[in-house]
């Protein structure tokens, strides 16, 4: 499936009907958000929703969530954008990725991380009524966008709110957010998050061999 076409059509349907309706966003950091929100802020009312229990380090978490909010108040948006944090619990995240802690990027640790984020989306998107949510998780080369919509795609059967398909880094969105978080001086880590992530990154800059 083309899902940036679904997401064009959609906002096609939108602008013909005149609706700007609500999402509810998973954000990731500061630097994935840049260019997913310049694009989306135009057609929806934007929640960024900050729920990352994948960043093991305590540090590095508050690091890159006071970067999401200075880019917030940054960056300027077409219909408001406001924010909210999620629970910061990283044992939620230790726990599903027992018995993989070996596994390299991309794989089954990977996926169920994908899973754990989006389903607190989801359930919190249908607690406070939004119309949508979705992740800025596919704006990143690093991440199987295919996954990512697969599980959007269960989860809103399970709760009853569309979820937002999208894969961002169609239309050079990873080259846009690259240049936006050049523009507003943004923090860009070089691993996604998990101690497991920052182990393989910590390999790879000592020459050691990734094939992943």
């Amino acid at each position: 499936m083309n899902y940036q076409k679904v997401l064009d059509d959609l906002i096609k349907e939108l602008e013909q009907e005149g609706e700007v309706p609500t999402l509810l966003l998973h954000a990731c950091c500061a630097p994935c958000s840049s260019y997913v929100l310049e694009y989306l802020s135009n057609y929806f009312k934007i929640t960024i929703f900050y729920y990352n229990p994948n960043i093991t380090e305590v540090k590095e978490y508050h690091k890159r969530i006071e970067e999401e909010k200075r880019l917030l108040r940054e960056m300027n948006f077409k219909y408001p954008v406001s924010f909210l944090e999620g629970k910061y619990d990283p044992e939620s995240f230790l726990e599903i990725a027992k018995g993989k802690e070996d596994l390299k990027e991309r794989g089954a640790r990977c996926y169920d991380c994908y899973k754990l984020r989006l389903k607190e989306t989801a359930k919190v998107a249908k607690e406070q009524g939004f119309a949508y949510f979705g992740t800025t998780l596919s704006v990143s080369p690093h991440k199987n966008s295919t996954w990512l919509n697969e599980i959007g795609k269960e989860l809103s059967t399970e709760v009853g709110v569309p979820y937002l398909y999208s894969d961002f880094k169609k239309k050079e969105g990873y080259k846009r957010s690259i240049e936006l978080s050049r523009k507003y001086n943004l923090y860009r880590q070089n691993y996604c998050g998990c101690i497991y992530s920052k182990k393989q990154r910590d390999n790879e800059q000592r020459g050691l061999v990734y094939e992943g």
